[in-house]
């Protein structure tokens, strides 16, 4: 054996700075490998996410992780066969269509959460301003535009980091051809297994996945929709209107003399009536209406109406009722207002009442309302004498509404009014509440000073579903508390009040799968007013049952002033719908 103690002192020198050259490279090559492998795992567990995403919130769970996406398959097969060019630029392209996929996964979960529909491509990207409109009445403009500026930069954060990893993966592939083939095999394989059995894992979630590529077809078929409908929509517009050429004179003549409000209560639908844990305390409020109403002198019928719309764009269900037309999306709102289309609001003031519009959420100029509705008069936030507190999104109680209508409008001796006036303290977040007061100390609002802050804030409330359901009950029972009281202290022998909701409030509170429907009732004074609506099988009182009366909500322009004028008259069909 060598002796080690004779080695020269340079030598030993020599292989101990070799060692220690050699151990901090050993140890960074080995670092950099574990990083590359680190990465390589991050890429795939990113791509493998964006392909099994699925586009609804509830159907994130364990089960959608055992899926075989068909595209990842096919993105390896590519991966392996293409040359170097060709490779690196189907990832680039594929990474980025990728990304985009997931960022309308993303919308898709949100229109789905709160309007219970995908997002559109063509229609929809005119709904973010309104909403981002909603989020700055609720939470502040300041928290709005920074939540807004953070989800702009997460999306493209996103759609950036899908595509670095599909490149990566496809480099990566490329380098191991062979075991990634052979792997990618066995998988189409199963694939090709579980679609010809259509094996589920879990119920509802099949094995064999291809949910990005439908997604794909699905974006570019509504694409095409949404301009078909544009093209069909602009040719019902241009169509004869059986009420247009009817005399002002002979339209409405049942209602000569009386105040007819129309008046909606924000996201009051069938949920709040029917099969929920806060719809017993809602159907008591209505049965008590009803003793207070009789003892009042009035009366009540109620049914249902489907609306074109679910958890927001209340706007949509407005022009709906006033237009007779099917109005579900933000494309034909916009070319029905640019038409001259006869509304309830035209109509009535064609044969001589004046005609208001009262929305308290409007901050700013409606110029629709007088070009296309042609109001007398509009109200909002400016011009009412409210010098109380918002109450989140709601810039003024319903009481103070319904008060300063009667005393801008409803002065003794007053011409008989027509008004649409949406109530908004059942608008989300539902919290906080105002309560009720005595009308006589109503004022100028003030008087609510001091009651925001002793109620919940939308951040104590929005992370609990149960929270969140039991504000939005009570906030309801507010607002037709609210309608109710007013309607019994006005002491308006010729009042008509059609009270109704514009859309069932969103998932969370409804939950998923809801209908579309929304309790309508119509109030008077006057037997006579009821008389006339005898043929429509309408339920007496407040509360709709089970059972009632649905109409789709464009039938009922039609079927009103039918009901109230003179001719035509029978069972009309809407051209827009189809539907009776």
């Amino acid at each position: 054996m060598p002796d080690d103690s004779r080695t020269r002192p340079s030598e030993r020198a020599e292989r101990s700075g070799r060692a220690e050259r050699s151990g901090p490279a050993e140890r960074s090559g080995r670092w950099a490998v574990l990083v590359a492998r680190a990465l390589t795992v991050a890429a795939f567990l990113t791509v493998w996410f964006a392909l099994i995403l699925p586009d609804r919130l509830e159907q994130i769970t364990t089960a959608a992780a055992l899926q075989i996406p068909v595209e990842g398959l096919v993105l390896v097969a590519l991966a392996v066969l293409l040359p170097a060019r060709g490779r690196r630029v189907i990832s680039v392209v594929a990474g980025a269509l990728l990304g985009l996929l997931v960022v309308v996964k993303v919308l898709d979960i949100g229109f789905y959460t709160e309007l219970d529909r995908p997002f559109n491509p063509v229609i929809d990207w005119s709904s973010i301003g309104p909403a981002i409109g909603v989020v700055r009445d609720s939470v502040g403009a300041t928290r709005a535009d920074a939540a807004v500026i953070l989800a702009v930069l997460l999306l493209i954060a996103v759609v950036a980091l899908v595509t670095l990893s599909v490149i990566r993966l496809a480099t990566v592939t490329a380098r191991h051809p062979r075991p990634a083939a052979r792997v990618a095999a066995a998988f189409a394989g199963v694939w090709i297994l579980c679609t010809a059995f259509n094996v589920s894992l879990v119920s509802g979630v099949p094995v064999a996945a291809h949910s990005v590529s439908r997604l794909a077809v699905d974006q570019v078929r509504d694409a095409g929709s949404a301009v078909q409908d544009q093209q069909r929509f602009e040719s019902l517009l241009r169509s004869h209107d059986e009420f247009s050429s009817v005399p002002g004179a002979s339209l409405l003549t049942g209602l000569q003399g009386k105040d007819v409000i129309f008046a909606f209560v924000e996201s009051y639908g069938q949920v709040a009536v029917q099969g929920s844990t806060f719809s017993p305390a809602i159907d008591d409020l209505l049965r008590s209406g009803n003793t207070q109403l009789s003892s009042a002198g009035f009366s009540s019928r109620s049914a249902f109406l489907t609306s074109p719309t679910f958890g927001g764009i209340s706007w949509l269900a407005h022009s709906t009722l006033q237009s007779g037309l099917w109005i579900n999306n933000q494309q034909r709102y916009n070319q029905l207002v640019d038409s001259d289309r006869l509304t309830l609001a035209t109509a009535f003031k064609r044969s001589g009442w004046r005609t208001v519009g009262d929305v308290p959420s409007n901050g700013g100029d409606w110029p629709q309302g007088k070009s296309f509705y042609h109001y007398d008069q509009l109200y909002d936030e400016r011009n009412v004498g409210y010098a109380g507190p918002k109450f989140s999104y709601a810039s003024m109680p319903d009481q103070y509404t319904l008060s300063a209508l009667q005393r801008l409008e409803l002065k003794p001796g007053h011409t008989p009014v027509m008004a649409e006036i949406d109530l908004v303290s059942s608008h989300t977040p539902w919290t906080p509440l105002p309560r009720l007061v005595g009308w006589s100390a109503v004022g100028d609002g003030s008087i609510y000073d001091g009651m925001p802050a002793h109620g919940l804030a939308p951040s104590t409330v929005w992370p609990n579903a149960g929270r969140v359901q039991k504000a939005y009950g009570e906030s309801v029972q507010y607002s037709l508390n609210a309608l109710i009281s007013w309607v019994t202290q006005l002491h308006d022998d010729n009042l008509v009040l059609v009270m109704l909701g514009d859309h069932q409030p969103a998932t969370i509170v409804s939950g998923p799968g809801a209908n579309h429907e929304v309790p309508i009732s119509i109030i008077a004074h006057d037997p006579s007013v009821l008389a006339r609506i005898s043929s429509w099988g309408w339920q007496d009182g407040l509360l709709p049952s089970p059972q009632a009366v649905v109409w789709p909500m464009d039938a009922f322009r039609n079927r009103f002033l039918n009901a109230y004028g003179a001719q035509p008259v029978g069972p009309t069909t809407n051209a827009a719908t189809g539907q009776h």
